[in-house]
């Protein structure tokens, strides 16, 4: 047999080829490289909510999406953005469970932080629990332009308790 840096071109390069092919396959299996992306449908309407994670997971059976690691979840329709480690979404249920430093921002302005919260989308509400011995944090946008310009209303007049007429 030949040394390798002997063999005419060609052949080296299949020996090469045949030595790199294993490695990048068990490579891609062992440390995947893109990330997962879900994108899930309303059958009505047609509207997008896109789900980026490290790992992702569809039960056909239950309709389940389970997403894992650095999930970040895009909701158009709804003005929603959402961040957590790991995310199910519930097709049949039409419900999402965040989980693991869940933070939602909603319309560019108002935000949620919590370490679970159960998004409801038919209903727009959102459910959410702190982790132990700690609290949810929530941020709302008021508009106090609408406050300002009505006048302020005074409390009525309590009667009078006498009752010598």
């Amino acid at each position: 047999m030949q040394p390798y840096y002997q063999l005419p071109v060609s052949q080296m390069r299949r020996f090469g080829f045949a030595l790199m092919l294993p490695a990048a396959l068990l490579g891609a299996l062992a440390f995947p490289t893109q990330v997962q992306t879900a994108t899930a449908q309303t059958s009505g309407e047609n509207r997008p909510l896109t789900i980026r994670s490290d790992v992702q997971e569809y039960n056909a059976n239950t309709q389940v999406i389970t997403a894992r690691g650095n999930v970040q979840m895009l909701y158009p329709a709804r003005q929603l953005q959402a961040t957590a480690a790991q995310a199910q979404y519930f097709n049949r249920e039409r419900r999402i469970d965040f989980s693991g430093n869940v933070y939602i921002l909603q319309q560019g302005v108002n935000s949620i932080r919590a370490e679970k919260v159960t998004y409801l989308i038919d209903e727009g509400r959102f459910v959410a629990l702190p982790q132990a011995n700690r609290q949810v944090e929530s941020t709302y946008m008021v508009n106090d332009a609408e406050i300002g310009s009505q006048a302020p209303t005074r409390a009525p007049a309590t009667p009078s308790l006498n009752r010598s007429n």
